[in-house]
């Protein structure tokens, strides 16, 4: 079985997304948009934050 693991761009990107996906989400609920808007960036929020979270990077270890 291979091994998963992000390179830097790659985890660069991710994190970049993530960030960009939170503060919409944020601008959503603070103008009370529509909900389901709140649903598609919490949910690409917390998929980038856990795959950053726990797929190594590809140069640690």
């Amino acid at each position: 079985m291979s091994q998963l693991a992000l390179s830097s761009p790659v985890a660069t990107v991710i994190f970049v997304m993530a960030c960009f996906c939170g503060y919409q989400y944020r601008r959503v609920w603070k103008t009370e948009g529509p909900r389901y808007l709140l649903w598609i960036y919490g949910v690409l929020t917390a998929a980038g934050l856990l795959v950053l979270g726990f797929v190594p990077l590809a140069g640690a270890g």
